[in-house]
C-alpha cells in the first residue's frame, strides 16, 4: 500500500470533518442527498461527455492503482539487466533465449526477444520508442479524465448553490422549506470545491507521477537492452541505467547494501597498548 496516498486521503477528508466538529457544527449537516447528486451526476455526466466510455470507466479502475505502490522496482530492473549483460558477454547474446519465458514486463520481453533475433540496434530502438511513444499518450488519459473532474466539480458546486437559493426564493413564505435549501446551497459548494481539490485533482497528479515513472522505467529498459545487444561492460551498462534514477531513489536504495557493506567491514576495536 501506498502510505502516502492513504495518510492524504484520510488527512485531507480528516480535517474538514474536524473542523466543522470543532467549530461546534454537525458533520451531520454536511450529509446533503440532493447536493450529492447534483455535484457528483453533474461532475461525471460532464466527464462522459468528454471522454469516451472505456477511458472514463479505466480511469475508475486505475483509482486502485493509486492506494499501491509502483508495480516495477527500478533497483530490480538494473539489477535484472546487468545479469543478462553478464550472461551474454559470457555465453553470448543467444544465451538469453531461455530468459525470455521468465519475463513478464511485455517491453522488456520484446525488446530483448528482438535484441536474441539480431535486429541491429537502431532497429530495436526505432521500434520500441514508437511502441513507447504510444504507451506514454495511452497512459495519460487517466489523469486528464481525473483532472477534468477536478474542474469540472467547483462549478457544478455553484449550479447546486444556485439552485439551492432558486428553491430558498420559492419558499419565502414557508419557513419550514428555508433550511433546507440553505444547506444545499452551501453544502454543494462545499462538495464540488472539497472533492475537487481532495481527491479528483490529487488522484490526476499521482497517477500523472506514476505514469511518468512507468515511462522512465521503460526508456531505462531500452537502453538496457541495446547496451546488452552491443556488448557494452556490465558494470557501465550498470551505472549508466542508475543515471535515470533521481538522487533520492539512489540514496534510497543504498542503505540495505551500504549496512551489509559495512556489517561485513566492522571489527572489534583492539585495545592500544599504554605508553
Amino acid at each position: 500500500m501506498d502510505k502516502a496516498s492513504i495518510i492524504g486521503i484520510v488527512l485531507g477528508i480528516g480535517a474538514v470533518l474536524g473542523g466543522q466538529a470543532l467549530e461546534g457544527g454537525s458533520i451531520h449537516s454536511l450529509m446533503q442527498l440532493a447536493a450529492a447528486i447534483i455535484v457528483f451526476g453533474g461532475t461525471f455526466g460532464a466527464v462522459f461527455l468528454s471522454y469516451p466510455f472505456q477511458n472514463v470507466m479505466g480511469s475508475f479502475k486505475d483509482i486502485k492503482n493509486i492506494l499501491k505502490e509502483p508495480p516495477q522496482d527500478p533497483f530490480q530492473i538494473i539489477t535484472q539487466i546487468t545479469q543478462y549483460a553478464n550472461k551474454a558477454r559470457k555465453e553470448g547474446i543467444l544465451s538469453l533465449e531461455k530468459e525470455l519465458k521468465n519475463i513478464e514486463d511485455p517491453f522488456l520481453k520484446k525488446s530483448l526477444a528482438m535484441a536474441v533475433d539480431g535486429v541491429e540496434p537502431h532497429l530495436i530502438r526505432e521500434a520500441m520508442e514508437t511502441e513507447l511513444e504510444y504507451l506514454d499518450e495511452h497512459g495519460k488519459v487517466n489523469s486528464k479524465v481525473w483532472k477534468a473532474a477536478g474542474g469540472y466539480a467547483p462549478t457544478i458546486g455553484i449550479l447546486g448553490a444556485v439552485l439551492g437559493l432558486i428553491h430558498v426564493m420559492e419558499n419565502l413564505n414557508d419557513p419550514s422549506k428555508l433550511g433546507s435549501g440553505i444547506a444545499v446551497a452551501f453544502v454543494a459548494t462545499v462538495y464540488g470545491v472539497g472533492s475537487a481539490n481532495l481527491l479528483f485533482l490529487p488522484f490526476s497528479t499521482k497517477l500523472e507521477a506514476r505514469h511518468r515513472h512507468q515511462v522512465i522505467i521503460k526508456e531505462m529498459i531500452l537502453e538496457g537492452i541495446i547496451s546488452v545487444s552491443t556488448g557494452e561492460n556490465p558494470r557501465l551498462i550498470e551505472e549508466k541505467l542508475k543515471s535515470f534514477l533521481s538522487e533520492f531513489q539512489k540514496n534510497k536504495g543504498q542503505p540495505s547494501g551500504a549496512k551489509a557493506e559495512v556489517a561485513g567491514q566492522t571489527r572489534p576495536v583492539e585495545a592500544k597498548p599504554g605508553v
